[in-house]
């Protein structure tokens, strides 16, 4: 069976390394973004340049949006949907709101084609060697067309339910992820207002229970050593207030994710935002952010 050619709308991080790994797999990708691509980025990718959202549309039978936030993929959809678009498959990875793609289906539909979300758990390293989390929402006709492109991008697909089941799974992983890192800088502030150093703490926390790969990971990120990012924090500010504002909208206080979110936003404000999410724990084990 030929394979279906795959557009990718933005380029950032996370958009070209989908790019490069659907090209190696044997996939035609349409690439295009904002601040256009030229032909010596897209030959780098392998991939075709688009000028235009029209363009990338006509050359695509399964459209992928990488966008950084709601507002960009609203507005995204909305170009989408003035173009042609029939039985095309518009597919929604970034970490949004389970509302978003939601609120556009009538004129998706409309328009002839259909959507699903599909948020990806995990890095661009990840995402290069097919090993990222995919959480899919949409019906089973959409998953099952989709299903060829997402195994070659990740080992771990989850059909999890119907249109924005896929959005609401993202958000519940990475609450988990949030949660950690803040009790992670509660500890270690606890530890030190008892005496203990930072050094002490981290060492025997790297040989604990409690020691997830992300923590060993980051742990040069921790300890100043390392200034590598995998994921920016400003990032990760985002994705906890989208958490915290549908939490609002399902009237929930999530007081643990309250807490991380301003850890996060303190971080943020010192100028930490394009630095790796783990500094905001170096932040607090040095003593420089708030103790709650």
């Amino acid at each position: 069976m030929q394979k279906e050619t795959i557009g990718i709308i933005g380029l950032g991080r996370m958009g070209k390394a989908m790019a490069q790994r659907l090209s190696s797999e044997g996939f035609s990708v349409t690439g295009w973004t904002r601040r256009g691509i030229g032909t010596d980025e897209a030959a780098s990718l392998n991939i075709h340049p688009a000028a235009t959202i029209g363009e990338l549309a006509a050359a695509s039978d399964i459209i992928i949006l990488s966008l950084m936030d709601d507002t960009s993929v609203s507005q995204m959809v909305a170009a989408l949907c003035q173009e042609r678009i029939e039985g095309r498959l518009l597919v929604e990875t970034s970490t949004v709101s389970p509302e978003t793609l939601r609120s556009h289906m009538a004129v998706i539909s409309e328009a002839g084609a259909s959507a699903i979300d599909a948020p990806i758990s995990g890095g661009p390293p990840q995402v290069q060697s097919g090993t990222i989390g995919m959480y899919i929402g949409g019906n089973e006709a959409d998953y099952q067309r989709f299903t060829p492109v997402a195994r070659a991008l990740s080992n771990r697909v989850l059909h999890v339910g119907p249109l924005g089941h896929g959005a609401a799974a993202k958000l519940v992983n990475n609450m988990m992820l949030l949660g950690f890192w803040q009790t992670l800088k509660e500890a270690l502030t606890l530890g030190r207002a008892a005496g203990l150093s930072s050094d002490t703490m981290l060492a025997f926390l790297e040989g604990s229970p409690a020691a997830t790969p992300a923590f060993k990971a980051r742990l040069p990120i921790i300890r100043g050593e390392d200034n590598v990012v995998g994921f920016a924090l400003s990032g990760v500010v985002k994705d906890a207030r989208v958490i915290a504002n549908l939490a609002d909208h399902l009237r929930l206080s999530l007081p643990a994710i309250r807490a991380s979110l301003a850890s996060f936003e303190e971080a943020d404000a010192l100028g930490y935002g394009n630095a790796d999410l783990a500094t905001m724990v170096r932040l607090a084990a040095e003593g420089k952010i708030a103790e709650g």
